[in-house]
């Protein structure tokens, strides 16, 4: 029997043809393996919006309550009402500084200081002081529908806050509006962009409240 010897050359491309094929099995192997997800657990994750003006999503079917919670609060002044009787009207003209002015909101006051309260769940838009209301706060509920709180003392909350109905946001107070009264809220709801009566609105959905 004759031996044959067998060239180094071949055996080095047995070798290279292995190796390339073990390389490729482990690639098959490694590309059908489930992906995992990895979580770096110093990562801290909220929920809160990187958009200030964003309104919470809230209850069409949350109802409007009255600016306070205490039973023996009055009406001070109406609301002016392009439909009410002449007398009803004239009870509703702000008086100041030789002007007379329609009330667009309602003045609610007595003669002890009193909480105010949200109407509806929202977001804090607007706190700020004015010459002639005082302190005032403005609350979104939605695109719709906003509600401001003016004449106050001081209040509880603060911009981009959001509350909900009932939360308590400030205390009744006075503003040069109307100088005599020692304790009020002046309260104006404003629908679609408009100023409207909320004395028409208390007990009301969100829903039907936008229509």
């Amino acid at each position: 029997m004759t031996n044959r010897r067998i060239k180094k050359s071949v055996i080095y491309g047995i070798y290279s043809l292995g190796l390339i094929a073990l390389i490729g099995t482990i690639y098959l192997v490694e590309a059908n393996m489930p992906k995992k997800q990895f979580v770096n657990q110093e990562y801290s994750y909220v929920s809160k919006t990187i958009f200030d003006d964003i309104i919470p999503v809230i209850s069409t079917e949350e109802k409007l309550i009255k600016p306070f919670n205490a039973d023996d609060v009055k009406v001070i002044k109406t609301y002016y009402d392009y439909k009410a009787d002449e007398k009803s009207q004239q009870e509703s003209i702000i008086y100041y500084e030789n002007t007379y002015m329609q009330n667009s909101g309602i003045s609610y006051g007595k003669d002890t200081k009193f909480d105010v309260i949200s109407v509806l769940p929202g977001t804090v838009q607007e706190i700020k002081e004015d010459e002639l209301l005082g302190k005032i706060v403005t609350i979104k509920h939605s695109d719709n529908v906003t509600s401001i709180y003016q004449c106050l003392n001081e209040t509880t909350i603060n911009k981009g806050d959001s509350v909900i109905g009932g939360q308590v946001i400030g205390t009744s107070g006075s503003c040069n509006l109307e100088k005599d009264v020692k304790n009020n809220v002046y309260f104006e709801l404003i629908v679609n962009n408009e100023t409207v009566n909320p004395e028409n609105y208390y007990g009301k959905t969100l829903k039907e409240i936008e229509g």
